[in-house]
């Protein structure tokens, strides 16, 4: 189910209303029973998988807390092989597969084709995934308790505001949340309620409609002018920030409602003065997993030099894969790789300290904005050969073809009206956008409750009059 559909729009205040009707004790079984329609809207057999690797980890779970010794560590093996096994089928088999045909096609050998499987991937399985995976590593290293109660532990991985597109959540900060009882409160809905406002903002009125022009033009880059590329280019770093904290922000409101708090997901990313501290605002719930479960495991900076830039290097290639099963994210992961590490070793072996000025803040602000632009287009091209081609265009300045002043061509007429005012107040939106927090400061109300209406009132009327209501997905859908 979409948070931008009329689903949606009945679904959620019928769940949270029956949720504060309820007695306590059933509280935990109405969100479990709401989550699997929830998730099962979208194809509803795949909810079998989800079954499957909550039974695997549950009973993991409680095994590595009672044996000891190697017993342990042979539970939580089996409980990562599970979930990685279901990851790598219906994500990885195909990208394989493919890649073994060329390499054979290659060599010239046609008659050992591996055949390709007609599935199609289970939406949010990378999220879950990696929700389950982190409950059984810290069940290991002791930092939670195993979860004797069945449907709590299913609720913690099926929750359903985050169960597609993350937060990706610890146990230790979700579990006991189910437990608890949440009396209703008007400040939680409230705050809930805006913060849901926001996220259906920047999803519907800034993403969607840039990404009428960011699609046309990535889908055919041969035919447009090198300035074009470079509009649509900086248009999809405003768009994936847009639509992916805008998610976030929904699925975080959409819990603060009934008095659940789920981790901050961003704060001000491309606001960053250098590209380590980026990662370190950008899809916090996924940078902090890998850290805590890959880096960390693989020995972090304990061990040598060498051996830490090799762990560097691993986090972020993983991270591009876990993506998508596609070359371009891999090259993007490894974009990030080079970045990363190129920054460490000038940290390393320079005395260069640049002096905390606005102006060197300022420039190296926007510097590391434009590697992560960079960085973008091979995230978003629809293969490798056609992000190298806007790479070179853009470089070479190549300007065979016009460039496209309006975007009258690029959209249709009905839709320029709309179009052209975003484009307008979308960039300086997106510095309020891109805040932490919520606030609007009106210096001439005092009053909050008319300042909440005000704000809300303002909000929905542009969402109602420069929303995109096409149902599209959310791009982190797809991972």
């Amino acid at each position: 189910m979409l948070f931008n559909s009329l689903q949606f729009l009945i679904f959620f205040p019928v769940v949270t209303l029956i949720y504060f009707l309820l007695p306590h004790r059933f509280r935990w079984l109405h969100l479990l029973i709401a989550s699997c329609v929830f998730y099962m809207a979208f194809i509803p057999i795949y909810i079998l998988i989800l079954f499957f690797t909550i039974i695997i980890d549950y009973i993991a779970g409680i095994m590595i807390e009672k044996e000891s010794g190697h017993r342990r560590k042979m539970f939580l093996v089996a409980s990562i092989l599970a979930n990685v096994g279901v990851l790598a089928f219906f994500k990885y088999f195909n990208f394989f597969t493919e890649n073994v045909n060329a390499f054979l096609a290659l060599l010239h050998i046609t008659t050992h084709k591996v055949p390709l499987l007609k599935i199609i991937l289970p939406i949010g399985l990378s999220f879950h995934t990696f929700q389950a995976m982190s409950y059984t590593i810290e069940v290991y290293r002791g930092h939670q308790k195993a979860e004797r109660h069945f449907g709590i532990y299913a609720l913690y991985v099926m929750f359903y505001p985050q169960l597609v597109a993350g937060p990706i959540e610890r146990p230790q900060n979700l579990l006991h949340q189910f437990k608890e009882e949440h009396k209703f409160s008007s400040q939680n809905l409230l705050d809930g309620l805006r913060l849901m406002l926001w996220g259906f903002f920047k999803k519907l009125v800034i993403a969607d409609r840039l990404a009428l022009y960011v699609s046309i033009v990535y889908n055919a880059p041969n035919d447009y002018h090198y300035l074009n590329l470079v509009i649509a280019t900086l248009f999809f770093t405003v768009q994936i920030y847009c639509d992916f904290s805008g998610y976030s922000d929904i699925a975080i409101g959409a819990a603060k409602t009934m008095g659940f708090d789920l981790m901050i997901n961003f704060n001000r990313p491309y606001f960053s003065k250098n590209i380590q501290e980026f990662w370190k605002k950008w899809h916090i719930s996924l940078s902090t997993w890998f850290r805590d479960y890959l880096y960390i495991s693989l020995g972090g900076n304990r061990v040598g030099v060498r051996r830490a830039y090799f762990n560097v290097a691993a986090v972020f290639l993983v991270s591009g894969f876990w993506h998508g099963a596609n070359w371009t994210f891999i090259i993007w992961g490894a974009l990030h790789t080079v970045f990363i590490m190129t920054y460490m070793l000038i940290q390393q072996f320079t005395k260069i300290r640049l002096p905390n000025t606005w102006i060197v803040n300022i420039l190296s602000g926007i510097f590391t904005f434009c590697l992560v632009a960079f960085a973008w287009i091979f995230f978003r091209a629809n293969n490798v050969s056609d992000a190298f081609l806007i790479v070179k265009h853009i470089f070479t300045c190549y300007h065979q073809v016009p460039f496209r002043v309006t975007v009258t061509d690029l959209v249709n007429q009905s839709e320029f009206g709309r179009f052209s005012i975003l484009v307008s107040v979308s960039m300086s939106a997106f510095m309020l956008i891109s805040e932490r927090r919520l606030t609007v400061t009106l210096s001439n109300l005092n009053s909050k409750p008319v300042r909440d209406i005000v704000y809300c009132t303002c909000i929905l009327t542009i969402i109602i009059l420069l929303g995109v209501f096409h149902n599209n997905s959310f791009i982190y859908f797809q991972f």
